[in-house]
């Protein structure tokens, strides 16, 4: 199973935004860290913010932040709303198949307990688990503590 970049690019902001908590992340910041573009980007944050993964505040220093903390958000969370479907072979989508064996199969059995334990491991990690290494993240993705106001760096730096 191979995730669509809607996906890959949503775990990727929110853990941007996890990063760079308490501080709002702009939209253009988050397109230049990771190479895409703004519009695409734009695009990508209308589900999350739809579902409350993502708030965002208006204004000339507006951003984007977590719309729930990053302890509370899964990437199952994440990928059931930027995932068109979970099918992964052409009997999990029901209507008209020609195999013979759809009703009682041992392989299609099989890929949903594999669907089932791949669902299983996306919701036992969280945004905040994948955000731990906050220091070295901040670094790579661009976000410096020297750009941020005093009264932040001192709780960035747990």
């Amino acid at each position: 199973m191979r995730l669509t970049r809607q996906s890959s690019y949503a775990i990727r902001t929110l853990i941007y935004c996890a990063v760079n908590e308490p501080g709002l992340s702009r939209v253009a910041d988050i397109a230049k860290a990771h190479a895409i573009s703004e519009l695409f980007l734009f695009k990508l944050i209308k589900p999350l913010v739809e579902a409350g993964l993502i708030e965002t505040v208006r204004g000339r220093r507006g951003g984007i932040k977590l719309g729930r903390p990053a302890e509370d958000i899964t990437l199952l969370d994440t990928i059931k709303l930027t995932e068109e479907n979970f099918a992964m072979a052409e009997c999990f989508e029901g209507g008209d198949v020609s195999c013979p064996l759809v009703d009682n199969c041992d392989v299609n059995s099989a890929l949903r307990e594999a669907l089932g334990a791949f669902f299983n491991v996306l919701d036992s990690y969280t945004i905040a688990d994948l955000a731990s290494k906050r220091r070295s993240l901040r670094d790579r993705l661009g976000l410096r503590f020297e750009d941020m106001e005093p009264v932040l760096i001192a709780e960035a730096a747990h």
